[in-house]
């Protein structure tokens, strides 16, 4: 009810582009056209009398709206969303990074799209997104979120929130030299460049890298 992949007819002021894993998977933005029913402004749900597009929209599904936990705990506010939606990120130049992967996957959102709630974001006022996608493609990145989360089957890391905030990158004006190729490594989706210039970064010997590496885990725990 509050994904669709067509433009329903709840209002155009209620709708956000929503981009979705599936739709990065290419290292750009393929947009589905799936939009996002934003019930929420300004921190709080909107009182559906002021919006009478979206109040039909939703009295149309209120049988499956009702049914749901959420809405049974708050039965006046049926029609909220379990996450509060912030419209104003839709606008935020952002990278996204898929919840689960293999390797870190960067892309680049010049502020067209709402990400879905299994794509994380990362904004910065310091840093040019695509420099810091370069940073974010490069192994080192792996090696830090390798470090902490539990690998899943199939070699799959877990790139959530409490993981990507121990990354370490260094001072955005200490990088000015290996800017443009950081960029151009983000551009082309060359890990291996970017490896290069962030192990240059950090003052690390890239041939570590060489050929693979991997963390081993103890299986003992204190």
């Amino acid at each position: 009810m509050y994904i669709s992949s067509d433009s329903p007819d709840a209002g155009s002021n209620r709708l956000l582009p929503l981009v979705m894993a599936s739709d990065i998977q290419a290292g750009t933005i393929e947009w589905s056209g799936r939009h996002l029913v934003n019930p929420w402004k300004d921190g709080r749900l909107v009182e559906l009398g002021n919006f009478p597009w979206l109040g039909a929209y939703y009295e149309v599904n209120g049988d499956r709206l009702w049914g749901r936990h959420v809405a049974k705990k708050q039965p006046r506010s049926w029609y909220l969303t379990i996450d509060r939606i912030d419209p104003g990120l839709l606008a935020k130049p952002k990278l996204l990074l898929p919840d689960m992967k293999a390797a870190a996957h960067p892309v680049l959102d010049p502020g067209d799209h709402y990400p879905h709630h299994n794509l994380y974001f990362v904004v910065s006022d310091a840093w040019d997104l695509e420099v810091l996608g370069g940073i974010l493609l490069s192994d080192i990145t792996n090696l830090f979120v390798g470090g902490y989360c539990v690998k899943m089957r199939g070699g799959t890391y877990r790139f959530q929130a409490q993981y990507l905030h121990r990354i370490r990158v260094p001072d955005p004006s200490t990088s000015q030299a290996r800017v443009r190729i950081l960029r151009d490594a983000f551009r082309l989706r060359d890990t291996a460049k970017a490896t290069t210039a962030v192990a240059a970064a950090y003052g690390i010997d890239a041939s570590f890298f060489t050929g693979g590496w991997k963390i081993d885990r103890s299986p003992w725990r204190p």
